[in-house]
């Protein structure tokens, strides 16, 4: 194993410089490998989860939703942050409800993802769902969104293209792809890794 100590930065002391509703943003002062101090501001996340459900005809649930920081309509996979104390399958169950109205009758742990390792912890939890079946969703009062049903293919062609760039989806693709290609593979019995149950 690598030795990382010439890396590592070790907590001294933090501020909290806003709680918000959704942001909850600190700054660390930090001492460097070389013995000066810095300091580190960066957003502190519950966690979230993403789901890549794959229907029957082997199309895949998406959806478009503005997305305010960008002042723009994205596509994107269902995703969504953990309640406090939620496990990480039961927020993707809930999600996957609330936004779609899909339930699944399999999932499967995919992996993990650091969207903005620069200025937040978050790490978003890569959910596959299949044996899906549609019934009425249940968005909160404040969200507006459209779902709708893509080919594999074209998904990657909207990634490639630009015209999806955010972050989950692209990685979300990334792994589609290497399932449906027999590259990577998945464990479908339901059970979920110890450090995904969050």
């Amino acid at each position: 194993m690598t030795d990382d100590l010439h890396l590592r930065e070790t907590p001294v002391s933090r501020t909290e410089l806003l709680k918000g509703h959704f942001l909850h943003v600190v700054r660390d002062t930090v001492r460097l490998p070389s013995g000066h101090e810095a300091t580190r501001e960066y957003v502190l996340h519950p966690g979230a989860v993403m789901v890549i459900g794959l229907l029957d005809d082997g199309s895949v649930v998406m959806e478009r939703q503005f997305r305010h920081p960008m002042q723009a309509v994205m596509i994107e996979f269902p995703a969504g942050k953990l309640d406090a104390g939620e496990a990480s399958l039961a927020c993707a169950q809930r999600e996957l409800i609330e936004e779609t109205g899909y339930r699944a009758r399999e999932w499967a742990f995919a992996g993990r993802l650091a969207p903005t390792i620069a200025y937040s912890d978050e790490i978003i939890d890569i959910w596959f769902a299949r044996g899906l079946s549609l019934g009425e969703r249940q968005l909160d009062e404040e969200e507006f969104l459209d779902v709708f049903t893509a080919d594999p293919a074209q998904l990657t062609q909207w990634c490639r293209n630009g015209e999806v760039i955010d972050c989950k989806t692209l990685v979300g693709s990334m792994w589609l792809n290497n399932v449906l290609s027999g590259a990577w593979t998945l464990d479908w019995s339901g059970t979920m890794p110890a450090d995904a149950a969050r």
